[in-house]
């Protein structure tokens, strides 16, 4: 008996159990993302007007991705329904690039894994978010086809509203963390530039200096014949008056070429090159950039000014407010799903002076293994990240009349048009939505309730032949599908089997 042919008797045109992770999961994304929620939904996603970080903890499978693609579908129903009080979001969760480029900073003896992650810091972490979040503005602005990040699109009629000194912020910002590569950093540059229609010409006054200087020099010499002046003293002369012509010319030269590589240096998670980025920086006025926060030191400070630039910028092109979405942590390679290593990635982020930043809300979506630690932190920590103001939720945990509603939502959603399924018609009478919910709880989480669902419909079509089908699951099956399926995940659980 084929499982499809079980699922199409009782109305189902696809198995709503077949998928595991909410990032492939069509029923997932078509039909769950708006109506199935889980019970602390309305404390996680508080409200987009006013920005609120929170802490969330649990174990694998319990559905935190899901809820970060919720999250995401919610915020962008929001910028289409209140464009004048939009939120920039930031999806933070691919962390292999920033890891990558960060250890290749680093010298061989300090590579190993452990390593690297004890030397990231919270400005590292300031570095990866003001990344992702300038090159998705980038991206938006230059209309690219395909812009990076989760953000809305940027209307081309906001982007005028930006005055000389927030286009140059952007520019600045962009210079120091826009690591697309769609295109050259130089020709980027310029475009964003042009589009910004930010003029530089004042910035080559020098350049005009010494140039001038040396076109009348030997002009003069050539025009007059005076050839003598190319010997001394004359020549040393002409030098003198030419090395005082190009001397600001140098002087800038050098000068920003020291301030590019202590921002290559120190911004450990960039892509840029120190000769770019000093020609970039070169097409500004002294008075312009000379006062300005750039990130070529170790610190915080710098960080938190250019952060608050950029939501001067957003806040002018219609974004009131940014969410910053966190997840996926055990996935690096670098971590590898060990607790100890993301706790050495993590914590440098557990700030509250980063958490409660105005008009930014951080959701961390964390595995439930940092849980433990959280507990058996110091009385500095706690000071530090204050996680009585973080909105925490402990645990992801799923009552079995929770998962009960997300087994039936997933029904109907996969019911062929003019059927109205419901879960109890899969099982014969014996088998009751009571004997169900508490079933369900056993499982824990949605992961798990996949995944015996899905066993048991195979097991039960395997068990009867086309020619001889039974519609429904036997009590007898249920019992024993669910005793081998808790007992192996109850070895998971132990670490003696892997899962």
């Amino acid at each position: 008996m084929k499982t499809q042919q079980f699922l199409e008797y009782h109305g189902i045109a696809v198995n709503p159990f077949a998928e595991e992770d909410a990032q492939t999961d069509p029923v997932f994304k078509q039909h769950c993302l708006r109506g199935t929620h889980h019970p602390t939904w309305d404390k996680i996603y508080g409200d987009p007007s006013e920005p609120a970080t929170s802490l969330v903890f649990g174990e694998k499978g319990s559905g935190k991705t899901a809820m970060r693609l919720q999250i995401l579908e919610q915020l962008r129903r929001h910028n289409e329904e209140r464009p004048d009080s939009k939120v920039f979001v930031i999806d933070y969760d691919d962390f292999n690039p920033f890891l990558d480029r960060f250890r290749d900073t680093l010298s061989s003896r300090r590579r190993r894994a452990d390593r690297v992650l004890a030397e990231w810091k919270v400005w590292d972490h300031m570095d990866g978010i003001l990344s992702l979040g300038v090159t998705s503005l980038v991206d938006r602005i230059l209309e690219l086809k395909q812009p990076s990040g989760a953000a809305g699109p940027v209307p081309s009629g906001e982007v005028k509203k930006l005055d000389r000194h927030q286009s140059r912020d952007l520019l600045l910002l962009a210079a120091c963390y826009d690591t697309s590569t769609a295109e050259t950093f130089a020709w980027r540059w310029r475009r964003l530039r042009r589009r910004l229609r930010f003029r530089t010409w004042r910035s080559q006054w020098d350049l005009a200096l010494g140039i001038a200087a040396t076109v009348a020099v030997l002009g003069l010499t050539i025009f007059l014949k005076k050839w003598e002046w190319f010997s001394p003293p004359y020549l040393y002369l002409m030098i003198v008056i030419l090395l005082a012509a190009w001397a600001p010319r140098l002087w800038r030269l050098w000068r920003w070429f020291w301030v590019a590589r202590g921002i290559v240096r120190n911004v450990r998670i960039g892509n840029r090159e120190t000769n770019p980025l000093r020609r970039a920086l070169m097409q500004f006025t002294g008075p312009e950039i000379s006062s300005q926060p750039l990130p070529n030191k170790q610190r915080t400070d710098d960080r938190f000014e250019m952060l608050r630039k950029l939501q001067g910028i957003l806040k002018t092109l219609g974004f009131h407010g940014v969410i910053v979405l966190v997840d996926r942590v055990d996935e690096p390679h670098l971590i590898n799903g060990s607790a100890d290593q993301m706790r050495a990635f993590l914590w440098p982020m557990l700030d509250n002076k980063l958490l409660k930043h105005p008009g930014l809300g951080f959701k961390l979506l964390l595995p439930i293994e940092l849980g433990q630690f959280i507990e058996r932190e110091d009385r500095d920590f706690y000071e530090r990240a204050r996680l009585d103001k973080q909105n925490m939720i402990p645990s992801l945990e799923w009552t079995g009349e929770a998962l009960y509603d997300v087994a039936t939502s997933r029904v109907q959603a996969c019911a062929q048009p003019g059927s109205a399924p419901k879960l109890t018609d899969l099982f014969d009478d014996s088998v009751t939505q009571r004997r169900l919910i508490d079933a369900f709880r056993t499982l824990r989480v949605p992961r798990h309730l996949f995944k015996f669902l899905y066993r048991l419909f195979v097991a039960h079509c395997n068990a009867h032949t086309d020619q001889d089908p039974s519609w429904t699951i036997s009590s007898e099956l249920f019992e024993s599908v669910l005793a081998v399926y808790i007992r192996e995940q109850d070895a998971v659980d132990r670490g003696m089997r892997a899962s």
